[in-house]
Parts: C-alpha cells; sequence; structure tokens
C-alpha cells in the first residue's frame, strides 16, 4: 500500500478497538463564555484493500420511504462491542454503477499517529408527536438559500443532502432493501428545487402577492452509489440500522453550496440538545418541510428523538450549527442522516421515537474517503 508512511498501525490489536470507535477528540473546557464548539476529532483511516466484480443486480425490491425496528435503546446497548474483522467487514461496501455493474470493496482500517504517539413492535404509521411541530417552506429567497438549498429530493421518494460538489448523502434503505437494490437504483436520479418560469402576461405585481412561488425539480443522474456492507449484510432488526446511509456521486456538478458532515459529538454537547433537518415529506407534496427537536437518548451509533417526519424525510441530513475555533466563525455540519421508526422501552413503557444515524468517527473516514478519493483530506472531522 502506497503513500501511508509512518502514521499508520497496520496491525491493530482488539484492545484498540474501543480507541478506533471513539477516535481521540480535543476536550474544551466549559466557561462564563462559552460557546458551543466543534470538537477537534481525528478520525481513524479506512483504505481499500481490494476490490472485485459482482454479478449485476436484478432491481426488483420496491423502494421503503420508511424504516422501523424492534431493537431499541437497550437492545442497541446491549449489544456486544464488534470485533475488528466485524467493523471491516461492516465498513466494506458495494458501488452501483449507472451501467448496472457492481462491485465490491473491502477496507482496512489504521490508527493515525502522530510523531508524539506510539478506540418490538410493529410501526405505527404515523411519525408525528403530538402537535404537528414542522414548517413548510415557501419562496424561492429560502428554497433556493443555504442551508435548505442543501435538500434535494430522489426519484425513489427519498430526501437526500449536498456533502460536496458532486456528492449526496442520503439512507442507505432508499436505494437497498438490505438484500437487493430497489427499483429504480439503477437509473436513479436527484432532483434540485427550481422556480417554475412565470408566464409574463401574468407576472404584473407577483412580487408582493401571498401565493408561493411556483417551483419544479430540475434532475440529475447519479453516476455511482456507495452502500456499506453493514446495511446489506444486516437488517433493521440486528446492526442495519446503525448503517442506514449511502453516498451518490453525480455525474455533473450541481453547482450549489453544499454542507460538510461532521463526526456526531455527543448529545449533551449539541447546542440547545437539539438537531435539525429538512425534507420532502410525503404528506405534504412539492413542499421542503423543515424541523428541530431534541435529542432524548442516544447509543455510538444512533441518535433517537420525536421530530415529527413522515415517510420522505427518511434520508435527510440531521444537522446542527457549532463554534469552530479554527476558522472563527459559525459553521453548520451534517452529523447524521434520518432514518426511521423504533420503540424504545423507557422504564418498562413503550415509547415511540424517530432514529437518526450518527456519523461516527468510522463513517465520517469511510463517507469522506468516497467524496475525497484520500485519506490526507480526511483527517479530523
Amino acid at each position: 500500500m502506497r503513500g501511508t508512511g509512518a502514521v499508520l498501525s497496520m496491525a491493530i490489536m482488539p484492545t484498540l478497538l474501543l480507541f478506533l470507535l471513539c477516535a481521540i477528540k480535543e476536550v474544551i473546557p466549559y466557561g462564563a463564555h462559552w460557546k458551543p464548539t466543534w470538537p477537534a476529532y481525528r478520525v481513524p483511516i479506512i483504505l481499500p484493500q481490494s476490490t472485485h466484480n459482482l454479478d449485476k443486480p436484478e432491481f426488483v425490491a420496491e423502494a421503503k420511504l420508511e424504516v422501523s425496528s424492534s431493537c431499541g435503546l437497550q437492545c442497541h446497548k446491549g449489544s456486544p462491542l464488534p470485533t475488528y474483522e466485524e467493523v471491516k467487514q461492516y465498513l466494506s461496501y458495494e458501488t452501483l454503477y449507472a451501467n448496472g455493474s457492481l462491485t465490491e470493496t473491502e477496507v482496512g482500517i489504521y490508527v493515525q499517529r502522530s510523531e508524539t504517539e506510539s478506540r418490538g413492535r410493529s410501526r405505527m404509521k404515523r411519525q408525528i408527536y403530538g402537535y404537528d411541530s414542522r414548517f413548510s417552506i415557501f419562496g424561492k429567497d429560502f428554497l433556493l438559500n443555504y442551508p435548505f438549498s442543501t435538500s434535494v429530493k430522489l426519484s425513489t421518494g427519498c430526501t437526500g443532502t449536498l456533502v460536496a460538489e458532486k456528492h449526496v448523502l442520503t439512507a442507505a434503505h432508499c436505494v437497498h432493501d438490505g438484500k437487493t437494490y430497489v427499483k429504480g437504483a439503477q437509473k436513479l436520479r436527484v432532483g434540485f428545487l427550481k422556480p417554475k418560469v412565470k408566464d409574463s402576461s401574468r407576472a404584473i405585481n407577483v412580487s408582493n402577492s401571498a401565493i408561493p412561488d411556483k417551483m419544479k425539480f430540475q434532475w440529475i443522474r447519479v453516476k455511482r452509489t456507495h452502500v456499506p456492507k453493514g446495511w446489506i449484510k444486516g437488517n433493521a432488526n440486528d446492526i442495519g440500522m446503525d448503517y442506514d446511509y449511502a453516498l451518490l456521486e453525480l455525474k455533473k456538478p450541481h453547482k450549489r453550496k453544499f454542507m460538510k458532515i461532521g463526526v456526531s459529538p455527543p448529545a449533551k454537547h449539541l447546542p440547545g440538545g437539539r438537531i435539525h433537518f429538512s425534507g420532502y415529506d410525503n404528506d405534504r407534496p412539492g413542499n421542503l418541510v423543515y424541523r428541530f427537536c431534541d435529542v432524548k437518548d442516544e447509543t455510538y451509533d444512533l441518535l433517537y428523538q420525536q421530530c415529527d417526519a413522515q415517510p420522505g424525510a427518511s434520508g435527510s441530513g440531521v444537522y446542527v450549527r457549532m463554534w469552530k475555533r479554527q476558522k472563527q466563525k459559525w459553521e453548520r455540519k451534517i452529523i447524521g442522516i434520518f432514518s426511521g421508526h423504533q420503540w424504545v422501552d423507557v422504564n418498562g413503557s413503550p415509547q415511540d421515537f424517530n432514529v437518526a444515524v450518527r456519523i461516527t468517527p468510522l463513517k465520517y473516514a469511510q463517507i469522506c474517503y468516497w467524496i475525497k478519493g484520500n485519506y490526507v483530506d480526511c483527517r479530523e472531522g
């Protein structure tokens, strides 16, 4: 393997797995003038080891706009720590190309070292909790401006988020049902909201009109799709929901401002303990719907919350805004992907939660490599 130099540890003992999972971060002390600050994570390195061709998929599965699991909070917290070999297996991935060809890539995981250094129930249809707190975003002045402009619609019905010049982050279940690729995955398209051209004969004095601007989707084809094997080998009742994410590469740049990905901080360090996301909920067709809510609980891989959401919103990028000390400015980053729904046993009483997949240090390293094509630009999350 070329270009890795002395910064990589080739043999990772099981005792270092916890280090891989948690990584190293700079502790930001609280004080009188404390700002919610992005921790300085140093992430592991994930590199491809081998790639081989797979049989062409049949694309027969029906697209699911939501995923549910009966393995709740205590189920996930009680799961044993995966072995190093299992983590490598989960983070290996399949790549689907626009011509229908499919490859599988096995990866290696390495520790980057500095010079001074030597770890049920069936699902209810509604995902609305009490009063519906979602906001439909109207008007091109909002829809076409950051951060709402980073939300895009997938032709399979889900939502995605722009995370680079040609890349969209979404949920794996939007393109793969855990066993095979869904109908439409081969000819997957990503839709960008654009204002409709107004009829000049009717465009008089409409700037102050209360009628929302008419919008339409402009579509760009997807060149290739990356899906982690943790989703493909698992299922929503096991580890699958932990790996419910996918990255799409577009055939051409989208020319919009995008939102960077970041490692998910602990819930207690989030500003106000809240998360935000926008998506194309099916019960409000044609509308981009924004919401925010408190994080109720968390595991290493999942955030449990009760943000109001409906099918179609899955795949939305979950983001927060925090202070970036190195740049001395506030910065939004995607820290998770809205996945679906779980029943959670809370003190013997079942409660209904929506779930987001956290971007952990390992997942950050993987997604960043998919975007950048090298590990050098993925050293800090």
